[in-house]
């Protein structure tokens, strides 16, 4: 019963939350057109499954997001210990990916369609960029805080950069580097299935759009709560790997 308790203390909310939309359709409170029942979104959803509708689209949301997340996060915690790790990087760096982060992600796929065409090549950069970005500076701000005395003793033993970043950054950023993929990997799947409403044919986003689109608000629905399900897996996972490599952390 003991082991039961964090679980139930994590899905007591969007069961209730359900429970309550269940109840008000059923009892008139709610318009069925517009809010479908969970029950009616739960039979629905399951029929997609049986078609593959819906893993295909959860397929392809997920793999969208992967090939832009990889990349863009490798890249940002290789930039955040860089500039951690060098003034004259954070210097030249630092104000450019501010810069960046605080710019709306969405705007910048226009420009990206105009320079890389029409297709998967702008989407993935862009959500490659946002997890570059917000990795980057979560990695900076870690490196910053590490003990400089650690550095400094594995300089005075003859290390040189590539074993400052092997055996002093990386293990001593640890947490923030988790932390940074966590966050990079949220904002990736978000950015994912916005950029599928704009212009995807596959994916969550383009099943939210197809649904709103053809006045199937049950559709949309299904995707909007299916991306919130991936989101909170991907999340969870994500804290399984932390607890597993931090525990003192988590």
């Amino acid at each position: 019963m003991k082991s039961a308790k964090p679980v139930l203390l994590r899905i007591w909310l969007p069961v209730a939350a359900l429970g309550v939309w269940e109840c008000f359709t059923r009892y008139g409170l709610l318009d069925p057109i517009f809010f479908p029942a969970p029950s009616v979104l739960a039979r629905e959803a399951f029929g997609m499954i049986g078609t593959g509708e819906l893993t295909g689209h959860v397929r392809d949301t997920l793999w969208r997001t992967l090939r832009g997340f990889v990349p863009g996060v490798l890249a940002g915690v290789i930039c955040g210990i860089l500039m951690g790790a060098s003034r004259a990087a954070r210097q030249s760096l630092e104000s450019p990916v501010s810069a960046f982060v605080a710019t709306p992600k969405i705007a910048l796929l226009p420009v990206l369609m105009l320079v890389l065409g029409i297709g998967e090549a702008p989407r993935i950069v862009l959500i490659g960029a946002a997890a570059f970005a917000s990795s980057a500076l979560v990695m900076l701000d870690g490196v910053r805080d590490l003990d400089a005395n650690f550095a400094e003793l594995a300089r005075n033993y003859g290390a040189d950069s590539w074993q400052l970043v092997r055996w002093v950054y990386l293990p001593g950023c640890l947490p923030p580097l988790l932390t940074a993929t966590r966050q990079a990997l949220s904002r990736a799947l978000g950015l994912s299935v916005a950029v599928e409403v704009l212009t995807g044919r596959t994916g969550l986003g383009s099943l939210i759009w197809a649904g709103w689109q053809s006045f199937q608000p049950q559709h949309v629905y299904i995707g909007v709560l299916t991306a919130a399900l991936l989101g909170a897996v991907l999340h969870g996972s994500m804290r399984l790997i932390e607890k597993a490599l931090v525990p003192w952390k988590a």
